[in-house]
């Protein structure tokens, strides 16, 4: 959203939104500015609109949890980003957003861990999403998986024998050290990007979240 004042800038919005009342757009944009103002009561009002307007904006519900994150309505949340998700499968901010409040507010690593892994998988990020996803393995008792070894080439085999077998590897590696503490929430932060970019990438992503626990990726709510 461009800097400026934030009265005009609202008027603005609510101008819009009243010329195109069915545009999801200006309410997306007006709950993102309510909710930097501190207004979550109208920053939640506005995002419902939006998303009764355009229900597959994945950018839209995701604006919308991360306002229910600040309100403290954990699991409204939660099932925002997983609209996010089923609007857009790619869209990696609801997947990050949905692992930070299922693991930090709603106690379940193992959706966590679902949403943070298929998260890595889109962006290819590794720090600090892999430090996040190796802590919440050893909570819910999952090894990390190890590269699978190459086939060995049978062209080399000892004559009239098979090839000798691969010396087996070792044990799965240790989760990274540095992982935060389960269940230490995050202080909040600044809210995320403007529609219809919506959330920036972990590095400096996203709304309403402060930077995560020591080892922890940005929660980017």
């Amino acid at each position: 959203m461009r800097s400026g004042n934030t009265s005009e800038a609202e008027l603005e919005l609510k101008q819009i939104s009243v010329t195109y009342p069915q545009l999801s757009t200006p309410y997306v944009n007006l709950g993102i500015l309510f909710r930097k103002s501190g207004h979550l009561d109208e920053s939640e009002a506005a995002l419902k609109s939006a998303v009764q307007r355009n229900g597959s904006s994945a950018i839209a519900w995701t604006e919308l949890g991360a306002t229910q994150r600040m309100r403290g309505e954990f699991k409204e949340a939660a099932d925002s980003y997983e609209k996010a998700i089923a609007a857009d499968p790619n869209y990696a901010a609801a997947y990050r957003n949905l692992g930070v409040v299922t693991d930090l507010y709603l106690g379940d690593p193992e959706r966590a861990l679902t949403a943070f892994e298929r998260y890595k998988q889109i962006t290819g990020e590794d720090k600090p999403v892999s430090t996040w996803i190796a802590e919440l393995r050893q909570r819910t008792g999952k090894s990390t998986p190890r590269p699978t070894a190459a086939p060995s080439d049978s062209s080399n085999a000892p004559e009239g024998g098979a090839a000798p077998a691969a010396t087996p590897s070792g044990g799965p590696p240790a989760p990274a050290d540095g992982a935060a503490a389960p269940g230490t929430a995050p202080a909040d932060k600044a809210a995320p990007g403007t529609a219809p970019s919506g959330e920036a990438p972990p590095a400096a992503p996203a709304a309403g979240t402060a930077a995560p626990p020591a080892g922890k990726p940005n929660t980017g709510e």
